[in-house]
């Protein structure tokens, strides 16, 4: 008798990005390489961290001679931090960034300009569809690191740790596996298509001028999940 094993669920990691004080004028370039490198952006916030928070969330790093520096960096002004998402999202990300010391990166990962068209950024010449950030020769933080303290971005290690500091940045954000293949199809077939199909119906037919606004007022009201009130009389007093 064989026994049928359900097939493993494929879910969406996720991972932690900062783009450090000295570079967040430089976030529209950095936001556009990650989109090209195809990751999802799911949170992003721009925030200034307090010298005692920038040590609690370095705090593995506490005890090193370069700590005090390091958290006089993070704590110099604005950061913006972003849970980015793809399968694999940790080390790909960590690829992107190249190796932890800018001055490295600069020898290791440098920018070739010459396989860029003229006038275009190096970063947006980065590689083709589908290849692993590992087989270019540039990275971000060769780019935009300037030495082994101030380089740039920073990305999650491992998965334990890209769930703290998610927690960290965004406390309000629930940590959970993204469902994608089969699993997003089952969610989207039992909770969303059949209203949407009859929405996008009852547009065809209507045709307004605004389909947007239209189908979005369409789809508040007749919301299946929408709290219904009911009403019972009230017995009147004798």
């Amino acid at each position: 008798m064989e026994v049928s094993m359900p097939l493993p669920q494929i879910y969406v990691e996720k991972t932690l990005a900062l783009i450090k004080p000295d570079i967040v004028d430089k976030e529209e370039e950095i936001r556009d390489i990650i989109l090209r490198s195809g990751f999802t952006i799911i949170q992003r916030r721009k925030l200034h961290l307090s010298p005692e928070h920038c040590s609690n969330f370095y705090v593995e790093q506490y005890g090193k001679l370069f700590f005090p520096n390091l958290t006089a960096y993070m704590s110099s002004g604005p950061l913006v931090a972003m849970v980015l998402a793809r399968h694999n999202a940790i080390s790909y990300w960590k690829d992107l960034l190249g190796p932890p010391n800018s001055l490295v990166a600069k020898e290791t990962h440098p920018d070739r300009g010459n396989v860029r068209m003229e006038g275009q950024h190096p970063s947006l010449a980065v590689r083709t569809e589908g290849q692993h950030p590992s087989l270019t020769c540039f990275s971000l933080r060769a780019i935009y690191g300037t030495d082994e303290l101030r380089n740039a971005l920073h990305g999650s290690n491992d998965f334990a740790a890209s769930e703290r500091e998610i927690r960290f940045m965004f406390p309000e954000v629930i940590i959970e596996p993204i469902p994608i293949g089969q699993a997003a199809k089952d969610y989207l077939n039992l909770y969303v298509t059949p209203t949407l199909l009859q929405g996008l119906t009852e547009l065809c037919k209507q045709k307004p001028e605004d389909p947007y606004g239209w189908l979005a007022d369409w789809l508040l009201k007749n919301n299946p999940n929408k709290p219904k009130l009911c009403h019972f009389p009230i017995p009147e007093e004798p």
